[in-house]
């Protein structure tokens, strides 16, 4: 979205009241998949008199190195869910007293003046709010469960993006309206600890404010969602985290082979992966 202002990023923080059955019904089934762990051991008993090999070295490609670079942090990542029960996301925004922070705040804030002069103008300009409530529409509707036909259709009526430029052409676009059609839904999707920030959106005067804090408590909504998808999953990791690690090393090894240290590299390891789980 234009100007959030704010990251995710990885914390230890606990939080609460986000499993609530309101928040579940808006979760898709997780699907199944297979999951391992293989750590990296090597032979340091390899022979010298080994004769070297004639070939030229093979060149690693800048895409097998990202692939790689993906494997491995998939790993990590999985690594971290099944053994730390703490692990969660959460927001993180520059520090304002930084030259980034207040470059960040600078441009944000003009992004939020111009719309406000375009909404103020005569007459009024619509076309960045329409692109705004487009995005909300589509974070909106990522919210939902395939199940969620009914509310899905609203969203889309309600935020029809076409007619809303057709209703701009005559200066007949309700801002306010489409705004609290919003709130009303977010209310519905988050989590009960959203329920005061809600309370808030909808006390909120001006209407640029009010589209500014929307798109902040909706990165709070994804983040909510984030968090407990991990809850949710952390149960299957932790029962096949060693098989998921095995699996995703041989991938390792498969898209590198400049660094494959073959079968070897495999064996004797799965003790290891078992004994870090406990």
């Amino acid at each position: 979205m234009p100007f959030n202002g704010e990251k995710q990023c990885v914390g230890e923080d606990q939080t609460s009241d986000s499993d609530s059955s309101r928040f579940s019904e808006s979760m898709a089934s997780l699907s199944d998949y297979e999951c391992s762990r293989q750590s990296f051991t090597s032979n340091s008993s390899s022979k010298s008199s080994s004769p070297a090999s004639t070939s030229p070295p093979r060149i690693v490609t800048f895409d097998e190195v990202m692939a790689t670079a993906k494997n491995l942090s998939d790993m990590t990542l999985a690594h971290e869910i099944a053994v730390n029960e703490n692990f969660q996301l959460k927001q993180d925004g520059l520090p304002d007293n930084s030259l980034a922070g207040h470059v960040k705040n600078i441009v944000h804030q003009a992004f939020w003046d111009v719309l406000e002069s375009e909404l103020n103008a005569d007459p009024p300009e619509y076309e960045h709010a329409i692109k705004l409530f487009e995005e909300i529409r589509e974070i909106l509707l990522s919210f939902l469960t395939p199940c969620g036909n009914r509310l899905r259709n609203q969203i889309c009526e309600v935020l029809d993006i076409d007619l809303i430029r057709q209703q701009s052409e005559h200066s007949a676009v309700d801002i306010q309206g489409l705004a609290n059609y919003v709130i009303s839904t977010m209310g519905k999707l988050c989590a009960p600890v959203r329920d005061n920030d809600i309370r808030e959106l909808k006390a909120t005067g001006s209407i640029v404010e009010m589209l500014r804090q929307i798109f902040h408590v909706l990165d709070l909504m994804k983040i909510d969602m984030a968090n407990f998808t991990i809850r949710s999953i952390r149960p299957y990791l932790q029962r096949h985290l060693v098989e998921y690690e095995r699996t995703k090393f041989q991938e390792i090894l498969e898209e590198t082979p400049s660094k494959n240290c073959g079968d070897k590299c495999l064996m004797g390891s799965t003790s290891l992966l078992e004994q870090s789980t406990h």
